[in-house]
């Protein structure tokens, strides 16, 4: 399990007083399966990382259906971020998919230390700019690839997440049905 602090030092290497500051911004707090770390229609304010456990980013459209945009596992960093950056109220949904132990932080303290320490803000546009280009490669791979080759990409990023969480739930990620996904697994295996 990747620590929090390696996890940041990956992006920058932040010396140790900057770390300490951002760090202590961070306090642990444990969500219960299906509760939602964000909902759409409510602005966030908080960010967390994933110390433990498993959550999803979904929308939902007027019908009620659920589409499955992004699952996190440590490490990940979380947080409803057209919200955080805009202000305005989240269109997507964040929700535990296991129990999750996480380390939270609002994120109104962790702009408040860029004055003061300028590799933050470093720090949280590297992040920023890793989490563009995995959105990116997400998006590419939607439209790119048919349900299978969805499946086998899901499988190498994802090794072990197939048998932790509802197959539902990855054939919403993969945009096909469950029964679909039976049908790709089948031909898999």
């Amino acid at each position: 399990m990747n620590t929090f602090e390696s996890y940041l030092h990956d992006f920058v290497k932040l010396p140790q007083e900057s770390m300490q500051a951002l760090l202590g911004l961070f306090k642990p707090v444990s969500m219960e399966k299906q509760s939602h770390f964000a909902k759409e229609g409510e602005y966030s304010k908080k960010l967390c990382f994933i110390e433990q456990g498993i959550m999803r980013a979904y929308y939902r459209n007027p019908k009620g259906e659920e589409f499955n945009k992004l699952f996190f596992i440590n490490p990940a960093i979380v947080g409803g971020y057209s919200s955080l950056i805009t202000g305005n109220k989240n269109m997507i949904n964040i929700q535990c998919l296991t129990e999750c132990s996480l380390l939270q932080a609002s994120f109104q303290d962790i702009l408040d230390l860029y004055e003061e320490y300028p590799l933050v803000e470093r720090l949280n546009r590297v992040i920023a700019e890793d989490f563009f280009v995995k959105k990116e490669r997400r998006e590419m791979t939607l439209v790119m690839n048919d349900a299978s080759e969805r499946y086998k990409i899901f499988k190498e990023e994802y090794p072990q997440l197939e048998n932790q969480i509802a197959q539902y739930h990855v054939a919403s990620y993969l945009g096909v049905t469950p029964t679909q996904l039976s049908r790709i697994r089948a031909k898999r295996d």
